[in-house]
């Protein structure tokens, strides 16, 4: 028995390691060849677009920004970028993740030479407290509320453009699908697609209910699992609305859009809260849209009357850690082995790799769902490649760093406002084979908000926690709009 443990520890061991070694090679490489393609770009980019294109792995942030009509601001450490349209002025939260992901080789470089330097610092800590005290008298920092303006005069064209009440139409790049689907938001409002289900016979239903879906999905991800298994008396009570967020699916795809926080806040107000007159509503957010149902929980608290999180992407930031880094981090870990954590770490660090796989996948869709349709003929798994497909890498990229990794300032605040201010139920569910996001942030919401009810699903990941049991997961939910009633 002892020696079977120690035989499974070895082998456990040995297997870490191994993924270790293979990872620093495969991700070097990758490094080198996001750098390569870095190039090739810039060249594509300006023969077919006639100008150069900034990117965030070669460029600073302040010409990234900037060159795309916006003003940089540095404050209190973190990066904003000042946006103005033809009616108000907007401050926009950008996550350093954009611009800051040290290549793997220069990350364990610099991890060491710091190892050597604390290591040799305790051999010499007993003759430094006293130097140290001395030298730190006299040193005076910076405020930390200066805020600091960078203009180009790319402004002075911003100002002409678009303060002078014109509306702009950005259209498609060349390596994005310009097909009738993914450009037909182009020539209407510019609001988002909703797919609304309203009780039959023109009923009236009591309750909204609101279902947001998660990072590179579409509201099929709902419409096409979970909406057609509600009862009878689930269809004749509520108004069931699933949107496209911004940038996904049938949404509008704005070429100059950073996909802030904000950003998709206000958009879901606007298409969904003010459009169908929205009231009183539950909340139903797959990963990624956790986050948003937080915001907007917080924002309307004597709204919302039931908040339902499926593996909920929260990160409780150590003391002295970057949040935006350290959340980057765990959700991208830079290992070939799971499979969910390799594909997850191209997409965070690699902005040219990963505008390749949109070149390749998403601006040649309609071939892809025809060659997957006709090999599977399955459509669950047709329609969650649709969603797959159904993007701009404008649209990933920015959302990806802009509200995973750009919202770890702002998570803990939005539950302990949860916690405080709101008294609807939560309840979050979690699939115990889940490889993109461990169990433990489940347990984290938990321990914000102590009353959230947490559920572990047996045999299920980050897509079958919904897939393959939609059955299961329509009586839970209404049970759980049940319950609210009472």
């Amino acid at each position: 028995m002892g020696g079977g443990g120690a035989a499974r520890s070895a082998a456990a061991l040995a297997g870490r390691m191994a993924n270790d070694v293979v990872s620093f090679i495969v991700f070097t490489i990758l490094d080198l060849l996001d750098v390569m393609l870095c190039l090739f770009y810039k060249l594509v980019d300006y023969a077919m677009e006639s100008e150069w294109k900034p990117c965030y792995c070669s460029s600073s942030p302040k010409d990234m920004v900037t060159s795309s009509g916006e003003i940089l601001v540095s404050e209190n450490g973190g990066s904003k970028v000042v946006r103005l349209s033809s009616t108000k002025l907007q401050l926009e939260d950008i996550s350093d993740t954009l611009y800051s992901r040290p290549s793997l080789v220069s990350e364990v470089s610099r991890t060491t030479v710091r190892e050597l330097r604390r290591i040799k610092t305790g051999r010499q800590g007993s003759r430094r407290p006293a130097a140290a005290a001395r030298s730190a008298g006299g040193v005076r920092s910076a405020s930390p509320n200066t805020t600091k303006f960078t203009i180009k005069s790319t402004i002075i064209q911003m100002l002409q453009g678009r303060i002078g009440g014109g509306k702009s139409y950005p259209v498609p790049r060349w390596s994005d699908c310009d097909c009738p689907t993914c450009t037909s938001w182009s020539s209407r409002d510019s609001l988002l697609f909703v797919h609304a289900e309203a009780p039959k016979d023109g009923g009236v239903a009591e309750e909204d209910v609101l279902f947001i879906h998660g990072f590179i999905s579409s509201s099929a991800f709902w419409t096409e699992t979970v909406f057609p298994n509600f009862s009878e008396e689930t269809r004749a009570r509520y108004r069931l609305l699933a949107v496209d967020l911004l940038g996904f699916g049938r949404s509008p795809k704005p070429s100059d859009s950073l996909y802030t926080l904000r950003e998709h806040v206000e958009m879901i107000e606007r298409s969904v809260l003010d459009r169908y007159k929205v009231r009183s509503f539950h909340i139903v957010a797959h990963s990624l849209g956790s986050i948003l149902a937080l915001a907007l929980a917080v924002k309307y608290p004597g709204a919302v009357r039931s908040l339902t999180l499926l593996a909920p992407p929260y990160f409780p930031v150590p003391k002295g850690e970057k949040g935006t880094q350290f959340v980057l981090r765990r959700v991208a870990p830079r290992r070939v082995w799971p499979p969910m954590a390799f594909g997850a770490s191209v997409a965070c660090w690699y902005e040219h790799i990963s505008r390749t796989v949109c070149l390749v996948a998403c601006k040649n869709h309609r071939f892809w769902e025809l060659a997957f349709k006709f090999v599977t003929r399955n459509r669950i798994r047709t329609f969650l490649m649709d969603g797959f497909f159904c993007h701009t890498h404008n649209a990933a990229w920015h959302t990806l760093h802009n509200i995973i990794c750009g919202s770890a300032g702002k998570i803990d605040g939005y539950l302990d406002a949860v916690r405080e201010k709101l008294s609807c139920d939560v309840t979050v569910i979690h699939g115990r084979d889940d490889e993109l996001l461990a169990i433990s942030c489940s347990y984290d919401v938990r321990c914000k908000i102590p009353r959230a009810h947490v559920k572990v699903v047996d045999n299920k990941d980050h897509i079958t926690i919904v897939v393959g049991r939609q059955k299961a997961f329509a009586r839970e939910l209404e049970e759980i709009w049940k319950n609210t009633r009472r």
